[in-house]
């Protein structure tokens, strides 16, 4: 990107205290820039069994930011987390749905209640995300990295636009390994820090206890959709996601969750590794969320969950006709939509019940 038109610019930089954002100060600073670095606090209340890496982050992200005599503030978005994010994934989960808190969370806390909090005075919003942005015909985009396994596109595609006009991504542009070398070359302190898996926020506790925390248990029959025998029993629907294959606990598999019923409490499987009846090549989509202003064309790629490829496909009106079967569409997951040579994203949608499923 052009580095110019950022001078005289109010930038934040989003500092977690890992190697990508670590080295997105540095990619500032190399430009002569001075930026302001904020860590953001959303941890929960909990200290012992819900401890998470806090004081850690804190520690390489202070580190990082005195390296380069920057501020390092923090803020506490805690209650605005656990007000938001967490009661849209939990009403998402007690309905059925699958939902997707990281992506949520960049468009509630990372670019909402932070730029609240900081008063709204910042003219970029600087974060370690892989991706990129452009200027098309007026208008700014959010484009691809080249690296497609780290391509982080998809978490982003629900922010707003106004959001997306102050994203700025200093490492977008480059691949995973390219961030390893700065920081090693560099000696920055967080170099060899492994990357953060799974739910932001929830540190080293297991998903299933965070929900049974919030939900509790509801056992149900557990049944084979090829013969309607009941072949055992599960905890509660919410602890379950379509193409689940692992974690069932039953035995003469693999099983494949193919379908919950949320009316009678069932949980409904398959048997086999790749069975055609997990596989979908059409699927209904709902509430279009789009980052730039535009009109969807007919020809798309997208993706239904974090990976490194994209499905081609067509737009008809609210369904998805996939080029390829996908494997485990679940209503609520984010359809997230790019442009058939899947380098501008345009948004994303939630996926619908099919009319079968309702």
């Amino acid at each position: 990107m052009d580095y110019s038109e950022l001078e005289g610019k109010r930038i934040a930089v989003l500092l977690s205290g890992g190697v990508d954002s670590s080295v997105a100060v540095w990619q500032l600073v190399s430009q002569g820039l001075k930026p302001d670095c904020f860590y953001i606090r959303i941890g929960p209340d909990e200290t012992e069994e819900w401890d998470c890496t806090s004081e850690e982050d804190m520690e390489m992200a202070t580190s990082v930011a005195q390296r380069y005599g920057l501020t390092l503030n923090v803020v506490d978005c805690h209650r605005e987390y656990w007000d938001q994010v967490t009661r849209y994934t939990m009403e998402k989960v007690r309905a059925g749905y699958t939902p997707n808190p990281d992506v949520m969370c960049n468009r509630l806390i990372k670019f909402g209640a932070f730029d609240e909090k900081a008063g709204h005075d910042y003219d970029f919003i600087a974060t370690g995300h892989y991706a990129q942005t452009e200027w098309i015909d007026g208008q700014k985009w959010l484009t691809t990295s080249p690296d497609p396994v780290k391509d982080q596109t998809d978490f982003l595609a629900q922010i707003y636009d106004w959001q997306l006009r102050k994203a700025l991504f200093p490492i977008g542009h480059l691949y995973k390994e390219e961030v390893r070398a700065i920081a090693e070359r560099e000696h920055l302190v967080s170099a060899h820090r492994k990357d953060s898996q799974g739910i932001c926020f929830l540190g080293k506790i297991n998903y299933n206890d965070y929900v049974r925390r919030y939900l509790g248990e509801q056992p149900g029959d557990v049944v084979d959709w090829e013969t309607g025998k009941v072949i055992g029993q599960h905890k509660g629907l919410w602890f379950h996601t379509i193409g689940q294959r692992k974690g069932l606990g039953l035995g003469g598999g693999p099983w494949n969750v193919i379908r919950k019923d949320m009316k009678n409490n069932i949980l409904y499987v398959v048997k086999g590794y790749e069975p055609e009846t997990v596989c979908r090549s059409q699927f209904p989509i709902c509430d279009i969320h789009l980052l730039t202003p535009c009109t969807l064309p007919h020809e798309i790629s997208f993706k239904i969950r974090h990976t490194p490829h994209w499905t081609s496909a067509t737009l008809d009106g609210n369904v998805i006709r996939s080029e390829a079967p996908i494997q485990g569409v679940a209503p609520g997951q984010f359809c997230v939509l790019y442009d058939k040579d899947h380098h501008r994203c345009f948004g994303s949608a939630e996926i619908a019940w099919s009319d079968e499923e309702k």
